[in-house]
């Protein structure tokens, strides 16, 4: 799925329009009836229902959901805030259409006047701003949103909360209504999947309206989501007559003393992902550890209590680095010496990545494409701090087409940044897995995909989804609460099998 401007979204409405010979009008009511549809299947006809509505576009929906409502028995009432001199033409033709049927049902408010005395229990629909609002809301129209947002009811915003924008994120104490539930329409806004947005959006829930497939497939976009469709296209399931040899030879290089869990998770991880053999490079001491815990890894000795040398197989296919590496000079020295000759895909992540963020210059050393997977405060020790994680993510966009690699921002929705600007959004995963360890378990997922023969891009893309997934599959039987990392490796086997659906 691809995510769309509110430039390209406007040109999207127009063009189906045209090319299903129906007017702006209909489209709406097609939006309003979605909505409708929509509520309808999660509150009983007994629930009041207020709907504030604006005198644009996105005030049209909501007039044409308030007359909807109506028709079909609700107690339902159109607040219209007067913010401007004049309706647009489709919010004029449903206002008229609504007076005809409900005039006692309507309510315009002058600038200045606010909603008073609203009963707990009335269900607030935000119509008041949508998309094609260019500018922060200020003065009276700010201060309405702010004394909505005190309210104790519940709040749903239809296609996107008002006052929040589609294409960045709003500034620190912008006024944005806080929606529990935003009915958005087929595609999702960029802004929608950064964290920022989250207290504004709540749920967000897409509604098919019919627009215009044609023009979605045609038109570029370089921000998309990934979602099971993306991965069932990539995901390659196993020749019946394959053996180990078949599958990939992967190793892990990671560990030290006291932190020798870390690279055993990722060893298990890579095994549980599919590697037909997986070898794990760690310190002598991480030993009895490793054979006892992942007895399917082969067990390389490199120093003692730190890793001191990095020696790779020529049969090794991909290899993972830097779970519980440790930041010690000698293991500094190998990791340096191992990039300069490297020819393997790798995956890079944890000490790996904060010991070459030392020097940024170290990323030249990557002769081969490879995959850095920060999390933020990593990702700012490679590349510096930013704004707010939408132009975090536009710097990573950067540094990977720079350095040819592909970079995997970690976080609610992973962005998966690659060598030709592509941003690819993550829709799996859960707050349960913000949990030590986690992060060691994807690099022995990508890892063993890699050793595979996916191609880096894919491995990328079919690794952070599975990742996601697993996770929420143990969720959704352990809980967030008590979810460790082990428990992904353990339910990566049901997301496989997801595939087969």
């Amino acid at each position: 799925m691809k995510i769309f401007t509110a430039a390209q979204i406007k040109a999207l409405d127009a063009f189906t329009i045209q090319e299903q010979n129906i007017t702006s009008s209909e489209l709406m009511e097609r939006a309003a009836t979605a909505c409708f549809q929509w509520i309808t299947s999660h509150y009983p006809i007994q629930k009041p229902i207020l709907v504030l509505c604006g005198m644009g576009n996105n005030g049209g929906d909501g007039l044409a959901l308030c007359r909807i409502l109506i028709q079909h028995g609700f107690s339902a009432k159109a607040v219209i805030l007067k913010h401007r001199e004049t309706f647009s033409d489709d919010a004029s033709h449903n206002l008229t259409s609504l007076h005809h049927q409900a005039p006692d049902d309507i309510q315009i408010l002058e600038p200045g006047s606010f909603v008073t005395g609203i009963d707990e229990n009335i269900l607030v629909i935000d119509a008041l701003f949508g998309t094609g609002l260019n500018r922060a809301l200020d003065e009276w129209t700010a201060e309405f949103v702010h004394e909505i947002n005190e309210l104790p009811n519940e709040i749903i915003s239809i296609d996107i909360p008002s006052g929040l924008p589609s294409d960045v994120l709003p500034t620190k104490n912008a006024a944005v209504i806080e929606a529990n539930h935003t009915l958005s329409f087929q595609l999702y806004k960029r802004s929608f999947l950064h964290p920022e947005s989250s207290k504004f959006t709540g749920k967000i829930h897409l509604l098919h309206i019919g627009l215009n497939e044609k023009f979605i497939e045609a038109t570029h976009s370089q921000y998309k989501i990934i979602d099971k469709q993306v991965v069932k296209e990539i995901y390659k399931p196993r020749n019946s007559f394959g053996h180990k040899g078949n599958f990939g030879r992967a190793q892990v290089v990671g560990g030290s003393y006291g932190k020798i869990g870390a690279i055993t998770l990722a060893g298990k991880a890579c095994a549980k992902a599919g590697a037909g053999l997986v070898f794990t490079l760690a310190p002598s001491c991480g030993n009895n550890i490793i054979q006892t815990t992942n007895p399917e890894s082969m067990f390389i000795a490199s120093g003692e209590k730190f890793i001191n040398e990095i020696k790779v197989n020529k049969s090794i296919n991909a290899i993972g680095i830097g779970p519980g590496l440790d930041t010690e000079a000698a293991t500094k020295e190998a990791l340096l010496q191992f990039l300069e000759t490297n020819e393997k895909p790798l995956v890079i992540d944890a000490d790996a990545l904060n010991l070459l963020s030392e020097n940024e210059e170290h990323l030249l050393k990557l002769k081969y494409a490879a995959i850095l997977t920060p999390h933020p405060k990593e990702f700012e020790r490679l590349f510096g701090t930013a704004v707010d994680t939408m132009f975090q993510v536009e710097i990573g966009r950067a540094k990977a087409m720079k350095y040819n690699i592909h970079i995997i921002l970690k976080g609610h929705h992973t962005a998966v940044l690659t060598p030709s600007g592509e941003c690819w959004y993550n829709m799996t995963g859960n707050a349960g897995m913000a949990t030590g360890g986690s992060g060691d378990v994807l690099t022995g997922i990508l890892t063993a995909l890699l050793a595979q023969g996916y191609t880096t891009k894919d491995a990328c893309l079919l690794g952070v989804y599975l990742h996601g997934l697993a996770g929420d599959l143990a969720a959704n039987e352990l809980s967030e609460e008590s979810l460790i990392a082990g428990d992904i490796i353990d339910y990566l086997g049901k997301a496989f099998l997801t595939f087969k659906d």
